[in-house]
């Protein structure tokens, strides 16, 4: 299933949670961290733990929890109560670098186990740019690494820790330093084999700013974007989602090359493509669950 758009909702709002799970969102992350106040994370847990179970095998977006960060004292707790059979996933704040997201893992490990779910069910989906030390640590991803299913990034905490007054330019465009933590989010997540899912954009009522930050994400080579409002949905699965042409013309390079067999290089409406246009093509196809014809 292709996941483009990722709908945060505080865990303990249960009319957020009502309108989220009717959204078009692909996906719900359920949070534990900054949206739930400092004495109401116990609650929040509780709450978690009957949405999951009211839930029941109902059909709907993917749901993913945000814990707190593995340093804080909520971690073991949230990352106990989130284990449940529903969950596809951990959104994981604050990793920084490989050790962070195994360490997940190994506490995954034994919470599978404890709650009688198969191993490695629930997958980490880590934000990897918050902190200035996991920017500079993004280059030892550079392999697979166990239960990581995608990679995502922000750029407000990491704002907060380099005493930035913002992270933009005044033309809308990224700070030097966001660009960077961007750039390398993206290619780690590439070097991993999991797809990158852009930022959120922060201005719920700003449609314009979203679609142009959507576009020039996809452009990039992410393949979805956060979401902080319903009302975003739409426009991160518009933009997210291949079009006809593109799915078309990928069916097309596809052929191109089963025709040819052995081929390095085909031709085709006076393009002249390799065998990266070909890898390009199957992804598209792959991720968006049309048949590659052979």
């Amino acid at each position: 299933m292709m996941l483009r758009s990722f709908l945060f909702v505080p865990a303990d709002n249960e009319r957020k949670i009502a309108r989220g799970l009717q959204s078009e969102a692909d996906a719900l992350i359920l949070d534990l961290e900054d949206s739930v106040a400092p004495d109401r994370k116990e609650e929040a847990r509780k709450r978690l733990a009957g949405h999951l179970t009211n839930l029941g095998g109902n059909i709907g977006p993917k749901l993913y929890v945000r814990v707190n960060p593995l340093d804080s004292s909520h971690a073991l707790d949230d990352l106990l109560a989130a284990t449940h059979i529903m969950v596809a996933g951990i959104v994981l704040p604050k990793a920084c670098g490989r050790q962070d997201i195994d360490r997940c893992g190994h506490y995954l490990d034994m919470a599978e186990r404890a709650q009688g779910i198969a191993p490695g069910a629930i997958g980490i989906l880590p934000v990897v740019t918050e902190t200035a030390a996991a920017v500079l640590r993004l280059p030892e991803l550079a392999t697979p690494i166990g239960r990581l299913q995608a990679m995502t990034w922000g750029g407000e905490d990491l704002a907060t820790v380099l005493g930035a007054r913002g992270n933009k330019r005044s033309s809308g465009e990224w700070d030097d330093s966001f660009r960077l933590a961007r750039a390398l989010a993206l290619l780690a997540a590439a070097a991993c084999d999991v797809p990158a899912i852009d930022t959120l954009h922060a201005d719920f009522r700003d449609d314009e700013g979203l679609r142009a930050a959507a576009l020039s994400a996809r452009y990039a080579g992410f393949s979805g974007k956060i979401a902080i409002h319903p009302d975003q949905v739409a426009i991160i699965n518009e933009i997210f989602a291949p079009s006809e042409t593109e799915i078309e013309d990928a069916r097309a390079v596809v052929a191109a090359f089963a025709a040819s067999p052995g081929s390095g290089v085909v031709g085709l409406g006076g393009r002249m493509l390799d065998r990266p246009h070909l890898v390009a093509a199957q992804r598209l196809l792959t991720i968006t669950g049309v048949a590659i014809q052979s």
